[in-house]
């Protein structure tokens, strides 16, 4: 018996919408990594970008448990001397919430080229206005 293995041309990829208001952030980013990678497919190859666009919204509604809105912190660094600059959620959250969960997605995404192709299929709003009604998006659900 032989292993399918799917060609690059081969692959159809899907519209998703991920409404992320009242759900831990952690658990959209999950769901929205393996959407973008097409990990859920029974056609998954893991040398082959095979994922599906992702759209989510409502990031600003999302929800981070425990004490991590407090606690939990952003680093960045300038590039100059004496750079770095570091940003509590709750302030995230509150001024770029798409950018928390842009974050939280891209950690859970190989640092590869097939990793980076994926980064491109993921598009984050703020609220439950998006541009892609006419890609005729899926509601998925968590």
């Amino acid at each position: 018996m032989s292993t399918y293995m799917e060609k690059a041309g081969q692959v159809e990829r899907k519209w998703y919408v991920i409404d992320a208001a009242g759900k831990p952030l952690g658990r959209v980013a999950v769901q929205a990594a393996i959407l973008l990678r097409g990990k859920q497919k029974p056609t998954f190859t893991p040398h082959v970008d095979c994922g599906d666009h992702v759209i989510i919204i409502n990031c600003a509604k999302a929800v981070l448990t425990g004490g991590k809105l407090q606690k939990k912190t952003w680093y960045r660094h300038t590039g100059y001397i004496g750079g770095l600059k570091e940003v509590k959620y709750s302030t995230l959250m509150a001024t770029r919430p798409e950018k928390a969960m842009e974050l939280a997605v891209n950690g859970m995404i190989p640092n590869t080229t097939i990793g980076r192709q994926a980064r491109t299929r993921l598009r984050v709003y703020k609220d439950a206005n998006h541009a892609h009604a006419a890609q005729k998006p899926e509601e998925y659900t968590l």
